[in-house]
């Protein structure tokens, strides 16, 4: 039997739930609970009498499902505790792993400055994951506990490497290179031997640039190396130190000297980089591509000599093979013909000979107004000043080639006279378009093995386009003012991407194929929401998850993320 029943302690009345039975003929007591006052026993019934929405006090909500997948992968491969092996913990704040896989997931999930790390933090599920409070991750702490060396951070990178190429068997035998620069926001007067003037592939030859050679495998292009760089070295220069990393590497993960091939493209090619790749006893295989002067005599042979290439991934492409002396050396080289190139390729010039004539025709009609005593203001034009002009409006690739000219001067005046020949053009369209010369060691690759080779060299490409992203992974801005600072940044972007494609990887093994961008954001849309509500003292807490969406949810089901880390 159950009732309600007071009990008087001082003066007070408090009221208890109680139920009763009869055990052995006598009434006993077999359960209680505590109801309060008859004051605070009236405040409930009101309470639970007011409308739900009523009741609520407030709600948090904080990032779950991007961040968690993320933090949940780096657990699995023990990235904190491997950084903290090699760099040790100072007295204060968090281990120094922990700072930089944090600073790794915000570089993923949502970029920020090392000013708003504290911020973005607090507002993640990580603060309940690693126990650590978000105060501790101001911009000083972090800079203060991430005075990592060089060498350090190589270590760390090998010690990773090694646990990824172990755990998901990557195959190291076809390497795909290549180097991108990012601009800075360092002064000009800082001292910095990375961040350098130099040729800025963004176009921002008005700023410092650092920068960045990787080496990815060819499936999913996950890092397996990379060197942060200064800006004013030469791609073909940082070839050879990136070589040098790799047979070092390569050796001490798989303890072998055999069967590597990488691929580069044309601007890492030098005779001294090919003499190393082919030096010691342990070769490097390579497959490259050769510039139109390195390979002249294969543009000559015409296509009813080339054969087709016989893969569904190259339909309607033909090669010739043969060999030929590169770089004081005989190799094998494949000229491919793709007539989707060559199309794409003959628009792209029509396209330059529109805009080329239309400028032809404006500074012709300005010398004709000077003759005419139209325009006598301003310099004079001369044929030296002219052909100058005109040598600048033919600068686009081909457009030299196709137009001809004269400059001429008569009676005092400046005369241009132009045209274009469709018979250069047809020239060019036959002997060049669509056309893309490689050269190999590997004599015992098909055609077409060399071919899909060298295309694979888009993964990393696409890795660098990524890191361009200001929405995720991305490695700009770059506002630190050491070159030790600099190189932490990278690394922290670089080991982002990495965890960021061993999950594209992961989630391939489950049928589930989805880009990078695409992944972080379906997992952001789930968060984790606690809603507070009842007495604001001491107020009840209700925590849930935003629904998100049908693949979000399958691919938390397939990590069971909210029953490991809610």
């Amino acid at each position: 039997m159950a009732s309600i029943i007071s009990k008087k302690v001082k003066d007070y009345k408090y009221y208890y739930y109680v139920e009763s039975k009869r055990i052995n003929g006598k009434p006993t007591l077999v359960n209680q609970k505590y109801l309060g006052t008859a004051e605070k026993l009236l405040e409930k019934v009101l309470l639970a009498e007011k409308p739900f929405n009523e009741r609520v006090l407030y709600s948090d909500e904080a990032e779950f499902g991007s961040v968690m997948l993320l933090y949940d992968l780096a657990e699995r491969l023990d990235i904190v505790n491997i950084i903290d092996r090699i760099i040790p913990k100072r007295k204060q704040g968090a281990t120094v792993g922990s700072y930089i896989l944090t600073a790794a997931i915000n570089r993923a999930a949502s970029p920020s400055t090392k000013n708003g790390l504290s911020e973005w933090y607090a507002n993640t599920c990580l603060p309940v994951a690693t126990g650590y409070n978000p105060a501790m991750f101001t911009a000083q702490n972090f800079w203060n506990n991430t005075c990592i060396s060089s060498g350090e951070l190589d270590r760390i990178e090998e010690i990773i490497l090694r646990e990824v190429v172990n755990r998901y068997q990557i195959d190291m035998t076809h390497i795909i290179y290549d180097a991108t620069n990012f601009f800075t926001y360092i002064d000009t007067k800082q001292e910095s031997e990375l961040a350098r003037r130099g040729h800025c592939k963004h176009k921002r030859n008005d700023l410092r640039i650092v920068g960045l050679s990787l080496m990815v495998e060819s499936e999913f292009a996950i890092p397996l190396l990379h060197e942060t760089y200064p800006g004013n070295k030469g791609d073909a220069k940082e070839f050879y130190v990136m070589m040098e990393k790799l047979k070092k590497r390569y050796e001490a993960i798989t303890g072998r000297k055999e069967d590597v091939t990488v691929v580069f493209d044309r601007g890492n090619n030098s005779g001294h980089n090919i003499d190393f790749l082919e030096a010691d006893d342990f070769k490097l295989h390579y497959v490259g591509g050769l510039k139109k002067n390195e390979a002249q005599e294969m543009y000559s042979i015409p296509l009813s000599e080339f054969t087709p290439l016989c893969s569904p991934a190259l339909e309607g492409e033909s090669a010739y093979r043969r060999e030929i002396v590169a770089f004081g050396r005989k190799a094998t080289a494949l000229i491919v013909h793709n007539p989707e190139l060559e199309n794409g390729q003959m628009q792209g010039i029509q396209y330059n000979m529109e805009r080329t004539e239309g400028k032809l025709l404006e500074l012709h009609q300005k010398l004709m107004k000077r003759v005419s005593g139209e325009v006598t203001k301003g310099k004079k034009p001369t044929v030296e000043s002219v052909t100058k002009a005109v040598a600048k409006i033919l600068a686009v690739e081909y457009m030299r080639d196709i137009f001809s000219y004269a400059v001429e001067e008569r009676d005092k005046n400046i005369y241009l006279r132009y045209e274009s020949s469709d018979e250069r053009l047809e020239s060019i369209r036959r002997n060049y378009l669509g056309k893309t010369v490689l050269f190999t060691d590997r004599k015992d690759f098909t055609n077409e093995q060399i071919v899909l080779a060298y295309r694979s060299a888009w993964r990393v490409e696409s890795a660098f386009k990524q890191m361009n992203n200001p929405k995720h992974l991305t490695v700009r801005p770059i506002f630190h003012w050491t070159d030790e600072k600099i190189r932490v940044h990278v690394f922290i972007c670089v080991l982002a991407y990495r965890l960021c494609c061993l999950l594209i990887k992961e989630l391939s093994e489950h049928d589930i194929h989805i880009s990078i961008n695409r992944l972080i954001e379906e997992m952001s849309r789930i968060k984790r929401i606690n809603t507070f509500f009842g007495d604001i003292k001491k107020p009840q807490k209700v925590a849930s998850f935003t629904l998100g969406s049908k693949l979000a949810g399958q691919i938390e089901q397939l990590y069971k993320l909210k029953e490991r880390y809610c």
